[in-house]
């Protein structure tokens, strides 16, 4: 029996922004606190995507900055070591791919997340994905500066890949496929057997698809802000709108809520489909 575990990334498996760990101090954004709301001003002045926004805003203050080099691949892997990630996500994976080898079911580990992938790519676990899908850069072949965004994943583009997922497409560009119609039952990875991972707006949609179609999601809340009252109402909502099945601190410790309540739901999914 095959399962897939499709997570989100930033606020996830990882505290806040990931481009705030790393590269937005190299590029003195820090500095420059007028960043977010230039994005959002942009963003509706030009009734544009905001995801691209962000993405054109950050190329353009790396170039004004004389910083274009900090937007190359191998330099976004290097600062996505410096991502924090929540406790117990380093050994989360081997230890849920045994117990679900215990239990006659093969996992697959997704990333699907608004985040950069390249960081992504630099953080101790991106070797337990099977595929990662965020947002890239097409870049020059001569310089190797970042051009213009090739892949941006905002909060409904997040269902295309979970279908892509469901047909095993793994890239972004195959737009035949993805379109064609596969009987649900020769997909390789039915929606039943996923679990999606999830922690805000951006994953709503994706969170609500899952569910409806009888897989499983779950809201993952930063245990450090859960006396913030932006933090509960968010999982309140989550909740009362029937998003999510379960609410689980971001903890993935072994015995914790979430470890305890992901080998749950692997259980049922056998029960019910192995």
């Amino acid at each position: 029996m095959q399962c897939a575990l499709i997570y989100d990334f930033d606020g996830t498996l990882a505290k806040g922004n990931c481009a705030e760990h790393g590269l937005m101090p190299a590029l003195g954004l820090n500095e420059h606190p007028d960043f977010w709301p230039e994005v959002n001003r942009k963003n509706r002045e030009r009734d544009g995507d905001e995801i691209l926004t962000y993405l054109g805003e950050l190329a353009k203050r790396a170039h004004d900055e004389g910083k274009r080099d900090e937007l190359k691949p191998e330099n976004l892997q290097a600062y996505g070591k410096s991502i924090p990630l929540f406790p117990g996500v380093v050994d989360w994976f081997d230890a849920i791919n045994r117990f679900a080898s215990d239990q006659g079911i093969a996992l697959s580990h997704y990333i699907v997340s608004s985040g950069l992938e390249e960081m992504i790519r630099g953080t101790p676990v991106a070797k337990h994905f099977k595929k990662i899908f965020g947002c890239r850069y097409h870049y020059d072949e001569a310089t190797g500066h970042a051009k213009w965004p090739a892949v941006a994943i905002d909060y409904t583009t997040k269902t295309q890949y979970l279908f892509r997922i469901n047909k095993g497409i793994e890239n972004s560009w195959d737009n035949v496929t993805i379109n064609e119609y596969i009987e649900p039952g020769e997909r390789p990875v039915p929606f039943d057997h996923m679990i999606y991972f999830g922690d805000g707006d951006t994953d709503i949609p994706a969170m609500k698809m899952v569910k409806a179609q009888g897989g499983c999601s779950l809201a993952v809340f930063d245990g450090d802000k859960w006396g913030d009252g932006n933090t509960q109402n968010k999982i309140e909502k989550l909740i009362s709108e029937e998003r999510a099945n379960y609410v689980v601190r971001g903890d993935y410790t072994s015995g914790s809520q979430l470890d305890v309540t992901v080998r749950g739901i692997l259980r049922l999914y056998k029960r019910k489909h192995g």
